[in-house]
């Protein structure tokens, strides 16, 4: 790595001179003028190359970057805080939120800046929001140069030479061990908030993924006062121009779902829906590697094998260099980050039109769901407000085996408003454009998790494809007993059975048991937002 000024790519020496003026500014502001040599905006080809010559990665047989993230392996949304002052006060869902005092936030800071003092940094000038009118500015700086690789293949690229006032920078120093004593914190780790001045701190983690769900969390909080709804979903849109969102939480399918060769990929994860339509707020995808194979997710698993692709977590074998999806010896959270110029067919703008169908993803850990349902939009409400499904293993520090859970939004770890909030924007978007909403399950049938079957790929993609073209719609549907919601009773191409979850299992009394359980489940969820827009929406 060179220094900075070795990098500045400028029409003469003074652009050159005044564009490295800038960027020093802007560091020193921060507190950053120690720094032993500082990689500002490099290329993927040289990050590559820094982390290897590091010794922070190795490269795989086919191109790609191999890491390792240590003791964290997924997120530590307890050891998340944002800090309460005067532009959090009134707008944070505090009940969800932990809070950090400013004192605490600037005195983890101040440690943090003396940390970085001669160590070697990576700096990235990216955008978050591939619209223009509500797009982020965001300044990454790690230490690490695979991870400021990750962060350019999850973020919107910009010109290294225009211009660039960061609205929001993110510091993330995974050597920096966090202090409880000292600032506030729960443990040596921390993902620190202050929205007053666009400042996240991350330390104590090698985990890539704070990074980004760390400008999710902003984009949650600002984007609401732009009438713009941030949504945890993947997107995408076929021929005819009908764009599908598809809402879920981590494992339940919207990077494989989505990642549809006979539609186009706008985005894997993160959205925003304004009143020109839908946009991504991301330039790249990070999808889960564990078991990914080239006959059930071939676009997936050619962005795996593709040059520069980062795989975290993901064990290679060491003599052959190739990757092993199958081995889970480090993490069933193993994790692929790339362009979204690896997918064939992805969106090169990042931009849609407003949905013409929304599915809402479910990984039953109960064998109980239908794998496909239609919700009216009350029932959507209700659905979208409790965002059941079942956290994954190794998902998040600490959890071994998949639990059931109800996360609001289908994503309430990233949320910093109240759930309603957001709730009450979906719900006046459904009732303008009039747009379906179907519950998928991809989880299990014939029993609950260790005894049922997981739902194959194919048939989840069939279901999906039909309730996507209409053909669903056309055919047959009953009512649940159990949960109200219609099903199809039959779809060509799908066993009959499997539309009917109490015909899969071996004992239909106990499936009617689990089913009743669950039930009750979501109405004690359902009760914690009884003034929320999904008891009031059959009145309007």
């Amino acid at each position: 790595m060179t220094m900075i000024e070795d990098r500045i790519v400028a029409d003469n020496s003074t652009e050159r001179a005044t564009r490295e003026s800038e960027i020093r500014a802007q560091l020193a502001k921060l507190g950053l003028r120690w720094a032993n040599c500082i990689s500002w905006n490099d290329g993927e080809a040289a990050l590559y190359q820094d982390a290897i010559e590091r010794g922070e990665a190795t490269m795989t047989a086919t191109g790609g970057l191999a890491v390792t993230t240590g003791a964290h392996t997924g997120r530590s949304p307890k050891d998340k805080f944002v800090v309460r002052n005067a532009a959090s006060e009134r707008t944070v869902w505090w009940d969800n939120t932990a809070a950090m005092t400013q004192a605490h936030f600037d005195q983890l800071k101040s440690d943090m800046l003396a940390h970085a003092r001669l160590k070697s940094l990576f700096v990235q000038d990216l955008r978050a929001g591939a619209d223009q009118a509500h797009t982020m500015a965001t300044r990454v700086i790690t230490e690490f140069a695979w991870q400021a690789l990750f962060i350019r293949h999850l973020l919107i690229k910009t010109d290294r030479n225009e211009a660039f006032a960061p609205q929001l920078t993110i510091l993330c120093l995974p050597s920096f061990r966090a202090c409880p004593s000292s600032h506030g914190t729960r443990s040596e780790t921390v993902i620190a908030l202050d929205l007053k001045a666009g400042l996240v701190l991350i330390a104590g983690t090698h985990y890539a993924g704070e990074i980004k769900k760390a400008v999710f969390t902003v984009l949650n909080h600002l984007l609401p006062e732009k009438a713009v709804l941030p949504m945890h979903c993947s997107a995408n849109v076929g021929k005819a121009g009908d764009t599908a969102i598809f809402f879920g939480l981590s494992g339940t399918g919207k990077t494989t779902l989505s990642t549809d060769p006979d539609r186009m990929l706008i985005g894997d994860d993160e959205h925003g829906w304004s009143d020109q339509g839908v946009f991504n707020f991301e330039g790249g995808c990070y999808a889960k590697a564990i078991n990914l194979s080239a006959a059930a997710e071939p676009e997936i698993f050619g962005a795996a094998c593709q040059w520069g692709t980062v795989l975290e977590n993901v064990v290679v074998d060491p003599d052959t260099r190739l990757p092993d999806f199958a081995n889970a010896s480090l993490t069933e959270n193993t994790r692929l980050a790339y362009p979204l110029s690896a997918i064939r067919n992805a969106s090169r703008d990042g931009m849609a039109a407003t949905p013409k169908a929304i599915i809402m993803l479910s990984a039953d850990a109960f064998g109980v769901l239908p794998p496909i349902a239609r919700l009216s939009p009350e029932q959507a409400m209700e659905y979208f407000l409790s965002g059941y499904t079942a956290k994954v293993a190794g998902t998040e520090r600490g959890l071994k085996e998949p639990t059931a859970t109800f996360s609001a939004c289908f994503g309430a770890p990233f949320l910093t408003r109240h759930p309603t909030e957001y709730g009450d924007m979906l719900r006046q978007r459904m009732l303008k454009t009039n747009v379906p909403c179907y519950l998928v399950n991809t989880g299990w049938s014939g029993g609950a998790y260790g005894v049922g079957k997981r739902f194959p790929i194919a048939v989840t993609r069939r279901l999906v494809n039909a309730a996507l073209s209409g053909e669903l719609n056309k055919g047959q549907w009953r009512k649940d007993e159990v949960f109200g919601f219609e099903v199809p009773v039959t779809v060509e191409g799908v066993e009959a059975k499997l539309l009917d979850p109490r015909q899969c299992w071996q004992d239909a009394t106990a499936y009617d048991t689990a089913a009743k359980n669950l039930r009750t489940l979501f109405t004690e969820n359902a009760e914690k937002f009884a003034e929320a827009p999904a008891r009031r929406i059959a009145a309007e």
